[in-house]
């Protein structure tokens, strides 16, 4: 369950700092930090009937390919992952809970030799990019892998490898985050979904179906929703939403020690299972032929897996701008509304609590971090 915080008790006619629109992983990582920086923050958020990628993610806190197309997201993401761990340790430190953070590096396991090929291209050209990170992906073979993973079989040609990846227990991440919040006496208002948003007089006036809220600043945190927002406050959110699946088994011996991109064993021992892309918005429906693919692909890598039961299977819809990069912006016709959207909410969690939230609680970005990740792109390649 979600703390409210002083839900109860906040009237419509609340003034406050920054109304962070929003309560998933990338609202309340920002909320939180902006919270730490001394700021008045209320959390609007849709509530639990929300389509909220929070809770149908894949917990990963991912470095290798990231920044093929948009070298900046490399160097972005490598920062995010190596924050990570103080990230959650002043977590730990305020709320006494552990979020099972763990850095082991992560593969990408290959199951033929074209894959293999395919994949050390890939990763050729993203390094090949001027201005990019080095962050010292490797490819190795089958009996290299073996080596870090026992448990692979014999149809795993070999895979990538990079010592930045890691993974978190996502659910806890998020009801930590959420008891951080009730702890700085942030104001989580759930069932508020935003209406609309108007400046007065230097102020943010927010319409929800409860009442208006009123604030100094707004940080755009709404995921998808962000599309529908954004030029309300003179900004934009290029979106394309789509949907993801998830199967989950039952607990088994601990096998796996390094996260894979499609499969990890969770702290609790569970496995999880998928990298589904499907063009969808309709969260409640789940395409068997997608599991079983899935699932197939996941035995061949792993052949433990065969004899397992599967517990649980989900879909959910992730919050993927038009090129897959962040979107980080502030408004020249409405100074102090800001936008914070991303797909990889829980890889980026430590930039949007300990860099974004500062720069917001300042009143302005810092053009040297986040330039590349203006939705401004979208009308330069649109020229180009």
């Amino acid at each position: 369950m979600v703390a409210e915080g002083r839900a109860a008790g906040a009237g419509t006619g609340d003034e406050f700092d920054v109304a962070v629109v929003g309560g998933g992983l990338v609202g309340v990582a920002t909320a939180w930090g902006l919270a730490r920086e001394g700021c008045r923050v209320v959390v609007l958020d849709e509530g639990d009937r929300a389509v909220r990628a929070s809770r149908g993610n894949f917990a990963l806190v991912w470095v290798q390919s990231k920044g093929l197309g948009l070298a900046p997201y490399a160097g972005w993401t490598i920062r995010s992952s190596n924050a990570w761990q103080g990230f959650s340790d002043l977590l730990k430190q305020e709320t006494g809970l552990d979020v099972s953070f763990q850095r082991p590096g992560g593969f990408h396991l290959c199951l033929s030799e074209k894959e293999l090929e395919a994949r050390a291209t890939v990763l050729k050209r993203l390094h090949n990019q001027p201005g990019i990170v080095d962050y010292k992906t490797e490819i190795l073979t089958h009996d290299q892998v073996k080596a870090m993973l026992p448990d692979i079989g014999p149809e795993v040609v070999g895979g990538s490898f990079c010592p930045l990846d890691g993974h978190v227990n996502s659910l806890r991440l998020f009801r930590t985050l959420h008891t951080a919040l009730n702890a700085r006496g942030v104001t989580y208002l759930p069932s508020h979904r935003v209406d609309n948003i108007t400046k007065d007089g230097g102020e943010f006036r927010l319409t929800t179906p409860h009442g208006e809220i009123r604030a100094a600043k707004v940080a755009l945190a709404a995921g998808n929703a962000n599309m529908r927002l954004a030029p309300m406050v003179g900004l934009e959110a290029p979106m394309r939403p789509e949907r993801g699946q998830i199967v989950v088994t039952e607990r088994l011996r601990p096998f796996l020690n390094h996260p894979v991109v499609t499969l990890r064993q969770t702290d609790e021992g569970t496995v999880m299972i998928g990298d589904s892309k499907e063009e969808s918005v309709d969260p409640s429906g789940l395409t068997i032929g997608v599991s079983a693919t899935e699932a197939e692909r996941a035995v061949r890598q792993f052949p433990l897996l065969a004899n397992v039961n599967v517990v649980r299977t989900w879909s959910a819809i992730r919050v993927m701008t038009q090129d897959g990069f962040p979107i980080y912006d502030e408004s020249k016709t409405h100074p102090g509304a800001f936008t914070v959207c991303c797909h990889s909410g829980v890889t980026l969690a430590a930039n949007h609590a300990l860099t974004i939230a500062p720069m917001i609680a300042r009143g302005a970005l810092d053009a040297s971090l986040v330039a590349p990740f203006s939705a401004r792109r979208f009308h330069v390649q649109a020229a180009g």
